[in-house]
């Protein structure tokens, strides 16, 4: 089972062949995707099913010095 719908049915879905208008079109409807590296929308299955999709996983953040910045005089 596939997890993205393909470019053609991105074309269909938006009714749009330019990725900057399909992009467009996405927004505008609302549903949640992505833009890979050669500038196409990559939109999942369960998104436009409606599904809840599993959540991500938190992006890790550098922790900051709990001492604060050094002031130099």
């Amino acid at each position: 089972m596939d997890t993205f719908l393909t470019t053609e049915a991105v074309i269909r879905l938006t009714g749009r062949r330019r990725k900057s208008k399909q992009i467009e079109a996405l927004r505008t409807m609302g549903l949640p995707f992505w833009v890979n590296a050669i500038g196409e929308p990559v939109v999942t299955i369960a998104a436009v099913e409606g599904r809840k999709e599993a959540p991500r996983e938190k992006v890790w953040t550098m922790p900051r010095r709990s001492d604060g910045p050094k002031k130099y005089s």
